[in-house]
């Protein structure tokens, strides 16, 4: 290859939802932008995906909210019920004050979709995208990253971006940790939306808890599609099987919930699941200059649906520290990078580790049985509609670590949540 179509300001590996984001956010700052992919071509399997404000606001700043609410769902509710009894446990109201209070709307999407939006932005944007590269390690060499790749192809840029996934082969070189496997798997499917549907799969995120498993639904696609997930603790991938050949797991895992969960699952695609993995937090995530970013970084379980948009966060914050440092009036400074990578890495670390234990928290508190699942109840039915203490921390946080009001240029809403939290 031509050698200028190997060496990059930035060279981003991995072309999921941070690659996409990262490599975008970069390139707003008026970076040349290389993304290599190991895949034939760019494509993001699953089905729906919870965008929270604290994503949706940067989807708004990069000018693809409305892209992304097109072809997206605006839920009315996000609603717990018990998985057992089918009562309604708590329920947030996602529009009015919640949509103020927080600058930007909660969005459900299909995963391919998102994608797809953030992949056309960066072709828009003059981002370099390359398939079929698979890189098998990254050094720094002279002040600039080299990454290595199973063609013998080299690749260099001022600043490499590490965005390879939970199995990240490039967090070797931050840590020799591996993923944490959680005991519970994932199955997912997505129907047609018919007559039958009940009215509130159409409007409203709905998530039922039970003992050692949970479901959850949602409208996708303006309401063409419902999305349905069932997670459950499985004894077979505690056995080590990531697969496994029957259903009979998945039936005797809800055979105690309500009709209305049990029949759900007829909604599901069961050739292959999910099993459901995270890795403990990290504090460190460069290497000369390479780091890490989204689930590279930090892979997280699934319970607060914060995988995407903390990825998106990533990105923001990458694109705030570099700008004015390394892209300025007067041009660009890579030696700047050093500083920036290592600053990005300090405000998100602690943010995204406190994300990444909340949802292991959280998803206990959904699985508990007995006594424990009596008192889960009795908290939830204890929270009013339009409660907010337990959203502030996550939603109103800019993923800088800091409040968002903290920063210059909060908004009314921003500094609003700050002033309510304070009291």
């Amino acid at each position: 290859m031509p050698e200028h179509e190997t060496s990059t300001d930035v060279l981003v590996i991995g072309g999921g939802m941070a690659g996409l984001a990262g490599a975008l956010a970069l390139r707003e700052n008026g970076a040349d932008v290389t993304l290599v992919e190991r895949a034939a071509e760019f494509g993001e399997v699953g089905a729906g995906l919870q965008m929270a404000p604290n994503a949706s606001r940067i989807l708004k700043r990069w000018g693809l909210l409305e892209k992304a609410l097109e072809i997206g769902v605006r839920p009315k509710h996000l609603v717990f019920r018990d998985a057992v009894t089918g009562e309604e446990l708590t329920r947030q109201t996602l529009g009015g004050e919640f949509e103020e209070r927080y600058g930007a709307p909660y969005l459900v999407i299909h995963r391919s979709d998102l994608h797809r939006i953030l992949l056309e932005a960066c072709q828009a944007a003059g981002v370099r995208l390359v398939n079929n590269v698979l890189v098998e390690g990254v050094e720094t060499v002279d002040g600039r990253g080299v990454a290595h790749t199973a063609s013998g192809v080299d690749y260099e840029a001022d600043v490499v971006i590490g965005a390879d996934g939970l199995k990240s082969t490039l967090r070797a070189t931050v840590s020799d940790d591996g993923p944490v496997p959680s005991a519970f798997v994932a199955y997912r499917g997505t129907v047609p939306v018919t007559e039958s549907t009940p009215t509130a799969h159409l409007e409203d995120v709905v998530v039922y808890l039970g003992p050692d498993c949970h479901l959850v639904q949602y409208p996708l696609r303006k309401g063409e599609l419902l999305n349905t997930v069932a997670v459950f603790k499985s004894a077979s991938f505690a056995r080590g099987e990531e697969q496994y050949g029957g259903v009979d797991e998945l039936e005797a895992a809800y055979k105690d919930c309500v009709p209305a969960v049990r029949e759900a699952l007829a909604n599901l695609g069961t050739a292959a699941r999910w099993p459901m993995y995270d890795r403990d937090p990290i504090e460190n995530w460069v290497a000369g200059r390479m780091v890490l970013m989204g689930d590279a970084a930090h892979p997280m379980l699934q319970y607060l649906a914060q995988g995407a948009c903390q990825a998106l966060e990533d990105a923001a914050v990458l694109q705030d520290v570099s700008h004015g440092t390394v892209f300025t009036a007067a041009g660009i400074h890579p030696d700047a990078w050093d500083g920036a990578i290592r600053e990005f890495n300090t405000l998100r670390a602690g943010r995204t580790a406190k994300v990444q234990r909340a949802a292991r928290l959280w998803g206990e508190s959904w699985h508990v049985s007995g006594l424990a699942r009596t008192l889960r109840n009795l908290l939830f039915r204890s929270r009013q509609d339009g409660n907010f203490q337990y959203n502030d921390w996550l939603y109103g946080d800019d993923g800088f670590g800091v409040p968002a009001a903290a920063r210059p240029g909060a908004t009314v809403a921003e500094k609003t949540v700050a002033e309510q939290g304070a009291a």
